[in-house]
């Protein structure tokens, strides 16, 4: 049987809109008409907000092949916005990949294989031990675990360690995830400059008495930084080494980015991967897929290694479509299969979103500036205010739709 993989002509158009006089067609004028005025605050102001919305609606084919209508609002793949930790989603499934590449060489590792990562630079840290583990011992699968189930910033960190600058564009480039996007820094960590971020630590790969692995210290060469709009924002930031605010517009031309064509791109090749030609698709194995899976849904309490006090990690800790402004539990027919990010004012959510007992399911990619001061670094903005409600009910507006 021939599976046919059908994309309905995208809708990705930037409407006008007003305060005075909506401009709205379509979904988007059905979701402004039954918003509340906070959701319609962020519509009217969608340049201030710097307001990007990707929905596409899947429906199924008597056959239960997946049908794709892709709808756009104030889209522009070529308008920078931090990405933050949305960028840990990535790197998480080319951890896998680079760990079946190093199978098809002989080498005896999986992602439950422990590691030792060394140092061969100042700003570097080594990781020997992880006290979250079962046993104690830090592994690329736990690392993964831990990205997903709270957005952890030093797993992440290993990770982009273990890979290397190269060698993650070149793979989402080849398979043609990446247009314009590119992950060229660490995240969540201080001492790093963009040239420091192109050296990695040594890395260890072990069994109980051997080396399986050793990956020598490494310099990515490459230069993956394409021009942008709006890479310099605001009128001031503050700045950590002189625990300071200067008065100038801060500067995001080194930083990492990811559009979220190119982010909904990677979930339909997580979620879809069949209906991609071989080399466009991560070259993974069917458990890895499952396993990457369950950890994109997985929530924090669900986990028994790592553990998480429910109290502080509520259900969504790292989920803001749909539940992010509340801490009540997630009912188990509603699965987010996500990863957030959040920044400098910018919040993100990249999520393959599924109602068992409505029988419904749709990709949904959204990103939102909320930093009234418009002083960047400062840890003042309107995430609980403006930016988290207007996803969660973003997300709940299209449950209903």
């Amino acid at each position: 049987m021939v599976i046919r993989y059908i994309f309905f002509m995208s809708m990705a158009v930037s409407f006008v809109c007003c305060k005075a006089d909506q401009n709205l067609e379509g979904i988007w004028k059905t979701l402004y008409d039954k918003g509340s005025e906070n959701f319609k605050q962020v519509i009217d102001d969608k340049e201030k907000y710097e307001l990007q919305i990707r929905y596409t609606e899947i429906k199924r084919d008597e056959n239960n092949n997946p049908l794709f209508r892709n709808h756009g609002f104030n889209l522009d793949s070529t308008h920078y916005f931090y990405p933050a930790s949305t960028v840990k989603m990535q790197v998480a499934v080319l951890a896998l990949e680079k760990l079946k590449d190093l199978r098809s060489q002989g080498y005896n590792v999986n992602k439950d294989t422990p590691l030792h990562i060394l140092t061969n630079r100042k700003a570097q840290t080594s990781a020997t031990s992880d006290s979250t583990s079962h046993n104690l011992q830090p592994s690329i699968g736990h690392y993964i675990k831990k990205i997903f189930a709270v957005s952890d910033n030093d797993a992440y960190v290993r990770l982009y360690e273990f890979l290397g600058r190269d060698y993650i564009n070149k793979k989402l480039l080849e398979k043609a995830i990446f247009t314009n996007s590119r992950i060229v820094t660490r995240v969540g960590i201080s001492g790093f400059s963009y040239e420091e971020n192109a050296f990695t630590n040594p890395y260890c790969l072990l069994s109980d008495t051997d080396t399986l692995y050793h990956q020598a210290g490494q310099k990515s060469t490459g230069n993956y930084i394409q021009e942008l709009h709006s890479t310099i924002k605001g009128i001031g930031y503050y700045n950590d080494s002189l625990e300071t605010v200067v008065m100038e517009a801060f500067d995001m031309r080194e930083k990492n980015f990811i559009s979220l064509q190119d982010h909904e791109r990677t979930l339909q090749r997580i979620f879809f991967p069949e209906f991609f030609k071989i080399e466009q698709r991560f070259n993974i194995e069917i458990e890895d897929y499952t396993f990457l899976r369950t950890c994109m849904y997985t929530l924090p309490r669900q986990w028994k290694f790592p553990e998480y006090n429910p109290e502080e990690y509520y259900d969504a800790y790292v989920k803001f479509f749909v539940y992010g402004d509340t801490k009540e539990n997630i009912p188990s027919h509603i699965k987010i299969y996500n990863k957030v990010g959040y920044a400098y004012g910018t919040l993100t959510d990249i999520a393959y979103i599924q109602d068992t007992l409505a029988n419904k399911e749709f990709f949904l990619c959204a990103t939102l500036l909320v930093n009234e001061n418009k002083i960047f670094n400062d840890g003042i903005y309107e995430y609980d205010s403006i930016g988290i409600p207007f996803l969660a009910e973003l997300g709940r507006l299209l449950l209903e739709y």
